[in-house]
């Protein structure tokens, strides 16, 4: 089996944490058998015409041959190349560990159904959820040459390695790959898929709209006002699989977790994807050209309409 890990590059702790789940694994199935990002991408010093563009190729490559995938999620804010990455291995039946020591548990209303992560759509499509959430135990009282940020510390160390161990194992007794359900192929006359973010005011209904107004059937998301958020999470994933397109509105600090898992499972599944953000922001790296944000979302896409009229020539082509 190959592995790959998932995991937020932008960093040094991230990068370190994953390397030393990698390291762990690579113990017990082999350095051949486990892919690394940045690390086996070689990111920083990677020479490329178009350097996001091969990046993204790369980890694209890999993602397209790997038997078991464990992605490292923590807080609130969820790296939305992370979770685009987990929506492309979860189409493809690849079985997912989810490892989080996030301490917090979220829910679509204040007496809703408790969820390990803000989109119910995460928790849908993973495998496996370790979930380590308290620090590690309390040590010995300080010896007089350490403070009780040095005791702090260690119980963080602790929580981490508790949860790392946890994740191999859960990782090492995955079963077999099977392909989520999803619907048919995408026939002529397939609706569009209509995904909002939660961080603009206009909410879906005017890019579905505009959608509708170019003669299109459109189907929007479930998940957020289901009784059962996790049950519609799949519904959703199986619409956007079948759908001829998804408009996903990508507008925020970052594409919302749920959009970024779906935009990955219409890339594996072959759903022509535009990401709306009528405001757009760009990141710059050493030796990379400016890229929309994120580099997995904005190749992945293959429009990026700023407003209304965008959208509508696209729905054309």
């Amino acid at each position: 089996m190959t592995f790959y890990i998932a995991h937020r590059l932008f960093a040094a702790h991230d990068r370190a944490l994953a390397a030393d789940l990698a390291d762990r694994l690579a113990q017990k199935v082999g350095a051949d058998r486990v892919f690394l990002p940045f690390c086996d991408t070689d990111e920083e010093d990677l020479v490329a015409e178009v350097k996001g563009r091969r990046l993204f190729e790369l980890d694209r490559e890999r993602l397209g041959r790997l038997d078991a995938m464990i992605a490292i999620l923590h807080g609130p804010s969820l790296d939305d190349g992370v979770c685009m990455e987990i929506g492309y291995a979860a189409a493809r039946g690849v079985p997912v560990v989810v490892l989080t020591t996030d301490f917090q548990t979220y829910s679509m209303t204040e007496a809703g159904t408790h969820l390990e992560f803000p989109d119910p759509l995460l928790q849908a499509v993973a495998t496996r959820i370790v979930r380590v959430a308290k620090l590690g135990p309390a040590t010995l009282p300080p010896a007089p040459a350490r403070s009780r940020f040095q005791g702090f510390r260690t119980r963080n160390v602790a929580q981490t390695n508790t949860a790392l161990d946890a994740a191999l194992d859960a990782l090492l007794d995955l079963p077999t790959r099977a392909p989520l359900p999803t619907g048919s192929p995408a026939a002529h006359g397939a609706p569009v898929y209509v995904e909002a973010s939660p961080y603009t005011p206009w909410g879906q209904d005017h890019l579905a709209k505009a959608c509708m107004d170019a003669g299109h059937t459109v189907v929007v998301p479930q998940r957020f006002t289901a009784s059962d958020p996790v049950a519609s999470s799949l519904a959703d994933l199986a619409a956007v699989r079948s759908a001829a397109r998804l408009l996903a509105d990508v507008s925020g600090p970052e594409t919302p977790p749920g959009t970024a898992v779906l935009i990955g499972a219409a890339l594996a599944s072959g759903v022509r994807i535009a990401a709306y953000q009528p405001r757009p922001t760009y990141t710059h790296a050493h030796g990379r050209e400016p890229n929309l944000r994120n580099l997995m979302i904005q190749y992945a896409s293959e429009a990026h309409p700023e407003n209304d009229e965008a959208v509508l020539s696209w729905l054309t082509a």
